[in-house]
Parts: structure tokens; C-alpha cells; sequence
């Protein structure tokens, strides 16, 4: 009887560390499940800023919530290119929460996706502080879509993040303007086992998420941006 109570007990004490890794494992199974999905629509993300961008930000189902007129919360993760201009392969990703008023109004009750592409080293070390609000502390722009990129490159390059979002099927680009970005550091410290920032996750290019990180690999081997603006000589 004793050994069988010492045994419910540790597993009592052990549950929630389980169950809490078991989330952070969906959210990364749960982003990539976007991301693909996203790559899969035809005409839908440019490839040819997704070669651009240094680092992307995925939120899979961007819930709605109603306090005062309505807002929305959602966790998704960033992953980076990795080297000092951001020119090596995909690396680890870092958890990350979007919070907004304005978001709330755009989802009209329905889970969206969304998708962040981080532009510029600026847009990067933006992220890389404690939080973000869009437009304020980063400069964003909702992001073409399909032919229409060729020719919007250039003024949709001076946005340091582009933004789009997935709700029912439709793929397009939204405004983000107002809402806030910001690492989550307790689920970052449960995925790592360790408390971790989001700038040495990135900057170590080792972790989990394998299927996200692969899948973009996969889909943006290289980063195709202009040197000068990965800050290179």
C-alpha cells in the first residue's frame, strides 16, 4: 500500500510538467500544420519574399475573446534563419503570444492562422525584445499575395514585417497594426528546460519543432535577400 501511494504520488507531482511539455509540443505540431497548409495554396504566399524574409512568425487558430469591444489571443512560435546576417539554414523556434484589440474585429468570431514575415534585421531585433507592439515599435504592412508581389516588391520591403492571415480557406494579406507581439518565456523555459530568452534561442539554432523547421527549409533553402540590407560589407 505505501509503495502504491508513493507511486501515485510522483505521478500526480510529474503530471503537470507532462502535460504542460505535451503543449508546447502541439503548438509547434499545430504551426507547422499551418505553415503547410499556408505553402500549399496556390497563388497564395509569394515565395519570393518568403526567400527575403530572415524569419517568420506562425500563430495556428487565433482565438477571439470578448472584453469591452472584443480582442483575440493567440500562441503561435518565431523561427529564424541562423548566422549573424541570418544566412544559414532555419533554426530553433521560440514561443511566442499575439495579443490585440483590433485583431478580435478582423477574425469575426472564427479561428484564424496567421503568418508574420520578418523582413530585415530591424524587424528581427524588434522581436527580440521583450515585446512589440506593430506599427508602433515595427513598421507592418499587410503582405500581397500571388502575382500581385512582382510588382509591389519594392514598396512592401520597406515595411520591416508583412502580414497575413487564413481563416476558412482564404489566404490574404491583414493589417496588424495596435497589436502586441511578445516572447512567451514560460513556455520557452518548458520546451528548453531552462529559462531562455528568444534572442539565444534564435541565435543557437538548436531545438525542437523539427517538422516546422524542416518544412522550411524545405520550402526557403536560402535567404535571397540584398546584402546591404543583412547588413553585410
Amino acid at each position: 500500500m505505501r509503495y502504491m501511494i508513493t507511486g501515485l504520488l510522483s505521478l500526480i507531482i510529474l503530471m503537470p510538467a507532462r502535460l504542460a511539455a505535451n503543449t508546447e509540443q502541439e503548438r509547434l505540431a499545430n504551426s507547422a500544420e499551418a505553415m503547410e497548409e499556408i505553402l500549399n495554396i496556390p497563388d497564395a504566399l509569394p515565395r519570393e519574399l518568403l526567400n527575403k524574409a530572415e524569419c517568420v512568425v506562425v500563430m495556428p487558430s487565433v482565438k477571439k475573446f470578448a472584453i469591452g469591444i472584443g480582442g483575440s489571443y493567440g500562441r503561435g512560435a518565431l523561427v529564424c534563419r541562423t548566422g549573424s546576417n541570418f544566412t544559414g539554414p532555419w533554426g530553433a523556434p521560440a514561443m511566442y503570444r499575439l495579443e490585440g484589440g483590433s485583431i478580435g474585429l478582423q477574425l469575426g468570431g472564427q479561428a484564424t492562422d496567421f503568418l508574420l514575415l520578418v523582413m530585415n534585421p530591424r524587424g528581427v531585433e524588434s522581436l527580440l525584445r521583450s515585446k512589440v507592439k506593430l506599427g508602433a515599435d515595427a513598421a507592418v504592412a499587410a503582405g500581397p499575395k500571388g502575382r500581385a508581389a512582382m510588382a509591389a516588391t519594392d514598396a512592401y520591403m520597406r515595411a520591416e514585417i508583412l502580414t497575413y492571415s487564413r481563416s476558412r480557406g482564404l489566404f490574404a494579406g491583414v493589417s496588424l497594426e495596435g497589436s502586441t507581439l511578445r516572447q512567451d518565456n514560460k513556455a520557452n523555459e518548458k520546451l528548453y528546460g531552462r529559462k531562455i530568452t528568444a534572442r539565444d534561442v534564435v541565435r543557437s539554432g538548436r531545438g525542437s519543432g523539427q517538422r516546422l523547421v524542416s518544412m522550411l527549409q524545405k520550402a526557403s533553402p536560402k535567404n535571397q535577400s540584398e546584402p546591404s540590407s543583412l547588413g553585410k560589407k
